[in-house]
Formats: structure tokens, sequence, C-alpha cells
């Protein structure tokens, strides 16, 4: 269906409305975990990266580190966990959830990815296009931090594995020191892609409000409800 034409502002606020369904339970519950979990690893990533707060005196008379690195591991765990379940909602989720929900392979999706970066760099909401899933700038960017959060998995059990030159996890991914010029280097991207997470997070977070503020699309309720009240004789690009 074509998008709707009237300016967001101008949208009455009576009227009749349905329901739209979009994010089933376990995407939800991934996502909040996934976000919790990564505001745990970039605290104690930086922490293990240059301990703070440390109290003069024998190292053995501090845990500190240890409760950090141990934080830190069971965060990444769950993140992973996290990563299967999305995978498998990727083709067991409804048309809002699936890969071709995060890819703009549609010619419509092409076309409205310009329009939709420039109602964003102008500040026209209402000559963006109208999506209940993610628009096409959305898609991206998920599918971007999904990479991202890949390569930092791989890159921090790397690091995990050094420890124990017999463990499942050195004789796995050994090969990424060489592959970066030494394990010097792979904590340093692993530390660089810690930073991309925490610029991120604000941009999502603020993208997220101006969404609800501006489009009054109920982008923030939608993570916790699963779903949308919109008007019902509002087109949608992916209805």
């Amino acid at each position: 269906m074509s998008s709707a034409t009237a300016p967001v502002e101008h949208l009455p606020r009576t009227g009749n409305y349905r329901w739209v369904q979009l994010w089933g339970i376990p995407l939800r519950v991934m996502h909040w975990a996934a976000a919790i979990s990564i505001v745990v690893l970039a605290v104690t990533g930086l922490y293990i990266g240059k301990p703070y707060f440390m109290t003069s005196g024998e190292a053995s008379s501090h845990f500190l580190m240890g409760w950090m690195r141990l934080l830190h591991f069971i965060a990444a765990g769950i993140l992973v966990m996290t990563a299967i379940v999305r995978i498998y909602w990727l083709f067991a989720g409804n048309r809002y959830e699936r890969w071709t929900a995060l890819i703009p392979w549609h010619p419509r999706d092409i076309r409205n990815f310009f329009r939709q970066a420039r109602a964003y760099l102008l500040v026209r909401p209402e000559e963006a296009p109208r999506y209940l899933g993610h628009n096409p700038l959305q898609q991206l960017s998920y599918t971007g931090l999904y990479a991202l959060a890949l390569l930092q998995a791989i890159t921090g059990f790397a690091l995990y594995g050094q420890y124990d030159s017999t463990s499942f996890f050195f004789r796995l991914l050994n090969w990424i020191g060489p592959l970066l010029g030494g394990m010097p280097n792979v904590r340093f991207v692993h530390h660089v892609l810690t930073w991309a997470f925490i610029i991120y997070i604000p941009i999502h977070v603020y993208m997220s409000i101006r969404a609800d503020v501006l489009d009054r699309n109920s982008t923030i309720s939608s993570i916790v409800s699963g779903g949308r009240m919109v008007r019902a004789d509002e087109a949608f690009e992916d209805d």
C-alpha cells in the first residue's frame, strides 16, 4: 500500500483504530536482555581495560577485577544466547521480525531509503515514508549493529581464549591474532567496537523518543507491549 500523505501533525487523534502486532515475546525479551548485557559489557570492559578505584595493598586483598571479569563473562554469555534466539527468530518470527525486514532489498525500500534520510536530515517527519516496522534506514542500522556485535564477540572470545592454549576458545579463534597482526591489535579492535556501542546507545534512545514525539508511532511502547495502535484508515509501506 502507498504511504499516507497527510502531515503527521495534522493527523487526528480520534477515530477508528486497529491494533497491529509487531514484536513477539521472544524478540522483546531478547531486546531488553541484549540491551542490559551491552551496558554491562561496556562498563566492565572499560574497567578491565583500564582499572579504576583500586585501593592500595596486595592484589590478593581485593577481588574487584575478579568481579568485573565475572560480570563481563556472564553478560557476554547472555548476549550470545540472545543472538541465538534472534537468529532463530529471523526465520520463525512474523514478517516484521524476519530477515527480510532487516535488509532494504525491495525496490520500494531502496527508494524510501533516500526519502527517509532526507526527512531525518531536514527534520521533516511529514515527508518520511510511513512504516509499521523498521524503515529502510533502521533496517541497515540494525543489520550493521548485528555485524558489529558478531565481530565484538569473535574478538572478545579470542582474547578470552588466551588464558589457556588448550582451551576450546583458543583452538577455535586463535587465528584471529595472526589475521589482525597480533593480539594487541585484537584487543584494540575490541576496545574500539566498545566505543561504537557506547556512541550508538544514546543515538538509538534519542531516535526512539524522537519517533514517538514527532511521528507519533509508539516506538518505545511497542517494544514493551509488542504492537501499535494505528488509525484504521492510515496506510503504511509495509502493511
